[in-house]
């Protein structure tokens, strides 16, 4: 199934969204995006290809400790794949309860009830199986069209021509230089969506540890963690670095990136760079979330583990609830 999903990701954007309620709808011109997980990663994407907008990720329960008066000129965003994610659901409930302007992704579930319900406007994004973190496309253009963004929802149409098996071979090269290794993905800061996906890929796909940082607040103390010296080489040496690197990066943090290339390896560390391709911010982001698919899918596929489903989580939703 996750083979089939990667293959279709560029169907995604093929999809045209409209929003329910809409008499209820009007423009603002800032934004929360209250969700969890994959359900969180577009409005992280959307930072990244709309630097500036007036988008705020919210993470956890209920909604940010803002005054009252700038939440009342802001659109809450709930953002549920689900529809069931409990923080999510909170978060439409104070918004609702406090009279603050709010509105809904999802493919159903209580929060699509609720929103109905509540005569607020809403999107629903086709179902069709596949997980939350595998949706980036549908839930991209949703959060475009609910926020007023056309611009970005027509630029995103164009990626239904994305080509995934162009990247499959790449993934599986990759795959086979991290067997047994600890994934760590490293991007400029303003790439951070990019590494922060290319991590939890390989949490969710592959079932293994992996984490990020970015540029250049990681030369400040996280690579001082590897300075290998004989008594911490064995911890040193489960870790393999993958620099995702954009030619729209500043060059002194490309500098960054070469100069600590170059330190790792002379501490016997493994270092890949990937250079991120496509000729639009957009499109490096989305090709380089394929190649992270691939590169996971392939790593679980090494391991012998099952890549799609996420049996951990649902076992922590039960013992919750």
């Amino acid at each position: 199934m996750i083979e089939k999903a990667i293959k279709n990701f560029p169907k995604q954007f093929e999809w045209e969204p409209k929003i329910g309620n809409k008499k209820n709808w009007k423009q603002f011109s800032s934004f929360i995006l209250a969700g969890m997980g994959g359900s969180h990663l577009v409005g992280d994407i959307f930072q990244a290809v709309a630097p500036g907008f007036n988008l705020s990720v919210h993470q956890d329960y209920g909604l940010p400790a803002w005054p009252l008066v700038v939440l009342k000129d802001t659109l809450v965003i709930a953002s549920s794949y689900s529809g069931n994610t409990e923080e999510t659901l909170s978060a439409f409930e104070e918004a609702v309860s406090r009279q603050i302007p709010v509105a809904a992704i999802s493919i159903g579930g209580k929060l699509l009830e609720m929103a109905k319900k509540q005569g607020v406007p809403y999107i629903q994004i086709p179902d069709t199986g596949i997980q939350p973190r595998m949706a980036t496309g549908y839930m991209f253009k949703a959060l475009s069209k609910i926020t007023g963004r056309e611009d970005l929802l027509s630029q995103a149409g164009e990626f239904a021509r994305l080509r995934p098996e162009e990247f499959q071979e790449r993934g599986k090269e990759l795959a086979q230089k991290l067997k047994g290794k600890i994934p760590v993905a490293y991007a400029s800061n303003r790439n951070y969506c990019i590494a922060y996906i290319w991590k939890i890929t390989f949490n969710e796909t592959a079932k293994i540890p992996s984490f990020y940082n970015v540029f250049p607040e990681l030369n400040h103390n996280e690579m001082t963690g590897f300075d290998v010296k004989p008594a911490t080489k064995g911890l040193s040496n489960k870790f393999h670095f993958v620099f995702l690197r954009d030619s729209e990066d500043e060059q002194r943090i490309q500098k960054r990136m070469e100069v600590l290339k170059r330190l790792y390896e002379e501490r016997g560390l493994g270092v890949e760079i990937i250079d991120l391709q496509g000729s639009s911010r957009m499109e490096r982001i989305f090709s380089s979330l394929l190649l992270a698919d691939w590169a996971a899918y392939h790593t679980a596929k090494l391991y012998g583990v099952e890549p799609e489903q996420v049996p951990m989580v649902e076992d922590f939703k039960k013992l919750i609830s």
